[in-house]
C-alpha cells in the first residue's frame, strides 16, 4: 500500500495533464517545432509546457489537485484486490506449469541428460484460470473505488473553469449524491470495466501465445540439436538458454501489456469523459464537450471527429489538419 501510494503521488502531475488533454483543454496555442523525423510542424504543448502553465497559475501545489481521493482509491483498491485474490478458491499451480499465482511466467527448470520429451511449460487451462481470477479481483476493486475516481477527475477538470465545486473528498460525495444520486458515483464505469477486462485478457493471452509457441519452441529446437551433436555438453549449454528465455518472457509480458493498453485506450478516454460530462463544470460542457446521452454516444462522436487517441501521447503532439482547439 505504501509503495503504491508513493507511485500515485509521483505520477499525479502526469495524470493531471493527461486528463486535461483528454477533455480537450488547450491553454496554450500551437507552436512551430520539429517532429521525430526533423520536419517542421505545428505542435500542441507537451507535458512539460503544460505542467509549467499549471504551476504558473496555481503554483507547484496545483499539480496535485485531486490527489487525496486518488490516494484513497489506490489504497482501497489494493486492499480489495488482495482480499479477493486470497478468497479465491484456486489451488497453487504446480512447479513447471509456467505460471505463478500472480500470473507471471515461471522459469523453466534445466533439462536433465537423457530427457527426450518436452514437458508443457505453460498450461492454457492454468492461464485461463489465473486470468479469470485476476479479472474478478480487478473488477471488484474498480467497482468499489470508482466513486473516488470520479471525484479525482472532477477535481482536476475544475482547473479549466476555475471552479471550487469539488473542494474536498467528503463534500464532493455530498455534492454528487445531492445533484446526481447514486448513479453519479458510477459515471463512466462501464467503459472503464470493459477496457480493463479487454486489456487484461489481451495481455495474458498474447503473452501465453508468444511464450509457448515462439520462445519455448525456439529454445527446445536449439536444445535438441545440441543433444544430437554434443550430448556430453548439453546441460552447461542449456542453462544460459533457459535463463535467457525467462528474461525474454518477462520482456514479452511488458510488450504485450503496452500493446493491449494502446488498443484499449479509447475505453479509458470515453470513461474519463463520461465521468465529467454535464456535471456542472466548464470542462464537461461546450465548447469542450456536448452532453452525451450514453458512453456509446460519446464513443461514436469521438470516432467521427477522429479523437479516439486524444491524450494518449503527451509528446510530439502534432496539430491535426482541420481541427479546432480552445485555448485561453
Amino acid at each position: 500500500v505504501l509503495l503504491g501510494s508513493g507511485l500515485t503521488v509521483l505520477s499525479q502531475p502526469l495524470m493531471y495533464v493527461k486528463v486535461l488533454v483528454q477533455v480537450g483543454y488547450e491553454p496554450l496555442p500551437p507552436t512551430l517545432g520539429r517532429n521525430i523525423f526533423g520536419r517542421q510542424v505545428y505542435q500542441l504543448p507537451g507535458l512539460f509546457s503544460y505542467a509549467k502553465h499549471i504551476v504558473k497559475v496555481d503554483g507547484r501545489a496545483g499539480l496535485f489537485k485531486g490527489l487525496a481521493p486518488r490516494l484513497c482509491s489506490s489504497a482501497i483498491g489494493t486492499v480489495v484486490h488482495s482480499k479477493v485474490l486470497q478468497g479465491w478458491d484456486l489451488p497453487t499451480p504446480p512447479v513447471g506449469s509456467g505460471w505463478t499465482a500472480g500470473g507471471s511466467p515461471l522459469t523453466l527448470p534445466p533439462s536433465q541428460p537423457g530427457t527426450s520429451k518436452k514437458e508443457p511449460v505453460s498450461s492454457l487451462e492454468q492461464v485461463l484460470k489465473e486470468t479469470s481470477r485476476e479479472m474478478v479481483a480487478r473488477s471488484a476493486a474498480t467497482l468499489i473505488t470508482h466513486p473516488f475516481h470520479v471525484i479525482t477527475l472532477r477535481c482536476m477538470v475544475q482547473f479549466i473553469g476555475r471552479e471550487t465545486k469539488y473542494s474536498g473528498t467528503l463534500s464532493a460525495f455530498a455534492t454528487i449524491y445531492r445533484e446526481e444520486g447514486i448513479l453519479g458515483f458510477f459515471a463512466g464505469l462501464i467503459p472503464r470495466l470493459l477496457g480493463d477486462i479487454l486489456s487484461l485478457w489481451l495481455c495474458n493471452m498474447l503473452a501465453y501465445l508468444i511464450n509457448t509457441y515462439a520462445l519455448e519452441n525456439g529454445v527446445w529446437i536449439l536444445g535438441s540439436g545440441i543433444q544430437e551433436d554434443r550430448d556430453w555438453n548439453q546441460v552447461p549449454l542449456l542453462l544460459p538458454q533457459v535463463s535467457t528465455m525467462a528474461e525474454m518472457k518477462s520482456y514479452s509480458q511488458a510488450v504485450t501489456g503496452f500493446f493491449a493498453s494502446m488498443l484499449t485506450y479509447p475505453f479509458v478516454l470515453v470513461s474519463n469523459l463520461m465521468a465529467v460530462n454535464n456535471c456542472g463544470l466548464a470542462g464537461g460542457l461546450l465548447p469542450y464537450a456536448p452532453t452525451y446521452s450514453s458512453w456509446l454516444d460519446c464513443w461514436s462522436q469521438l470516432h467521427r471527429e477522429g479523437n479516439m487517441s486524444r491524450g494518449n501521447s503527451l509528446f510530439f503532439r502534432k496539430v491535426p489538419v482541420g481541427k479546432r482547439y480552445v485555448w485561453d
